[in-house]
């Protein structure tokens, strides 16, 4: 992961040491503040396809930044499949970003741990929810599903 090539809004390429540098650099500004850091992934529908990581930081009631990340081209053989790897490959972001800011931040710095996952009870997703949730749950974050998951089908998604 710590590899990855990101991006920023203005479309630098970064590291994700960068992209932890930039985070802490915006919550240190108003450091008083409360700050939502949301995880998502989205891909396209085909046969092979990129998964978009997002990484948002939302400095509540005040605006935020956002980075992303392109994976090459992934063969998915079915929906499922490629659901899952958009919640796996979310998880394992959140991990990595969360230890990180820790590292940098310190213990003291709270933030919501939120996956959000481009699932929802309605349409061809819905027998995906209860896994992929539990599965976001189990490693410590809290999963957030459509219409509310704008991580992964906003964010991410622009960048698809």
């Amino acid at each position: 992961m710590s590899k990855e090539v990101f991006f920023n809004f203005l479309g630098n390429t970064l590291t994700l040491d960068a992209v932890i540098a930039g985070i802490s650099d915006f919550i240190k500004k108003e450091p008083g503040r409360k700050y939502k850091i949301i995880i998502g992934t989205d891909s396209m529908a085909a046969n092979e396809t990129f998964f978009v990581s997002a990484v948002t930081v939302w400095r509540v009631g005040n605006g935020g930044i956002h980075f992303w990340s392109r994976s090459e081209k992934i063969k998915c053989h079915n929906l499922r499949d490629r659901i899952n790897r958009e919640a796996i490959q979310s998880i394992t972001l959140a991990q990595e970003v969360r230890g990180r800011l820790k590292e940098t931040l310190g213990d003291e710095f709270f933030w919501d741990d939120q996956v959000h996952i481009d699932i929802g009870r309605q349409g061809p997703t819905k027998e995906f929810v209860d896994s992929i949730v539990g599965m976001v749950k189990a490693y410590g974050f809290e999963a957030v599903i459509k219409p509310y998951s704008f991580g992964a089908s906003v964010v991410a998604d622009r960048h698809t």
